[in-house]
C-alpha cells in the first residue's frame, strides 16, 4: 500500500543557505513517524514544506502516489494535511469551543450554530480521550498539556488524513507529556498519518513506529523505533555515524 505522504529528493534554499539537500521522507496511514535532529537540521523547514508555508526549490511531494503542489497552508488543509506548530495558535481569553472553530465557525441562516460546535467539540475531545472537563472554560484556565490537546483537536476540525506535530511535548511536565502522548496514540488508532517532530527521544520512542534523522539538511538514518539503540540514534543526530535511510517506495 502506498504511503499517505511521500517527499522525494526535496531541496530548499534560503539565499546562500541550502537548508534541505535531497531529503526523502514518508508517512503511512495509522503510522507515527518521529522526525529528529539537532537545531538547523532541517526539521522545521521540511514541516513547513509539508504544511504549504514554503515551496520546495526541487524535488517532489506525493499524496497516495500522486504528485501535488502545496502552494499554501489552505491548500495543505484542503489536501488533508493539518499542522500543529509549537507556538499555540490559540486565544487565551476564548473558551475551548471558540478556539476550535476560530475562523471556521459553523453558521446556519446567518446565525452562529453554537450548539452544533459544542457537540462537535465534545466529539473531537472524546476521540483524543481528553481530560478537559468543560468545553466552556477559557483557555487561560487550562494546563499547557490541555492547551496542546485543544490545538490537536482544532486540527481535527479540518478532517485531516495527516497531522504534523511540531514539538508537541516541549516544556510540558511529565504528567502533561504522558497525556499528549496518549493523544498521539489515539490519532494513530484513528488511522491518521502522524509526523512527530521533536528533540526528546524518550517521548518519540514511546509512540513512534519509525524514527527519521535529519542532519544539516540531509537524511542521516531511518530506524524502527521499537528496536533502535539509543546510541545509534544519538550518533546519527550528532553526525558521529551515518546510517542508510530507506528510500521512498
Amino acid at each position: 500500500m502506498l504511503p499517505l505522504l511521500q517527499v522525494r529528493g526535496v531541496h530548499k534554499y534560503f539565499g546562500g543557505v541550502h537548508a534541505l539537500e535531497g531529503v526523502d521522507f514518508e508517512v503511512g496511514a495509522g503510522e507515527v513517524v518521529g522526525l529528529v535532529g539537532d537545531n538547523a537540521a532541517g526539521k522545521s523547514t521540511l514541516a513547513r514544506i509539508i504544511a504549504g508555508v514554503y515551496r520546495p526549490d526541487a524535488g517532489d511531494v506525493l499524496l497516495e502516489g500522486k504528485p501535488v503542489q502545496i502552494a499554501s497552508p489552505k491548500m495543505a488543509l484542503d489536501l488533508g494535511i493539518a499542522t500543529v506548530f509549537q507556538e499555540f495558535a490559540l486565544v487565551e481569553s476564548l473558551d475551548v469551543v471558540s478556539n476550535l472553530f476560530l475562523g471556521r465557525e459553523i453558521v446556519h441562516r446567518g446565525l452562529l450554530a453554537r450548539d452544533e460546535m459544542e457537540r462537535l467539540t465534545r466529539s473531537y475531545l472524546r476521540q483524543l480521550n481528553s481530560r478537559i472537563p468543560d468545553v466552556h472554560v477559557q483557555l487561560q484556565t487550562l494546563s499547557a498539556g490541555q492547551r496542546q490537546c485543544v490545538s490537536i483537536a482544532r486540527a481535527l476540525v479540518t478532517d485531516p488524513r495527516i497531522i504534523v506535530l511540531d514539538e508537541p511535548t516541549a516544556s510540558l511536565s511529565v504528567a502533561q507529556t504522558a497525556e499528549v502522548l496518549q493523544h498521539i496514540e489515539r490519532l494513530r488508532d484513528m488511522g491518521l498519518g502522524v509526523v512527530f517532530i521533536g528533540h526528546n527521544l524518550s517521548d518519540i520512542r514511546a509512540v513512534a513506529d519509525r524514527i527519521e534523522v535529519l542532519r544539516h539538511g540531509h537524511n542521516n538514518g531511518s530506524f524502527p523505533a521499537g528496536s533502535a539503540k539509543q546510541e545509534d540514534l544519538l550518533a546519527a543526530i550528532t553526525g558521529a555515524a551515518r546510517y542508510p535511510s530507506r528510500a521512498p517506495a
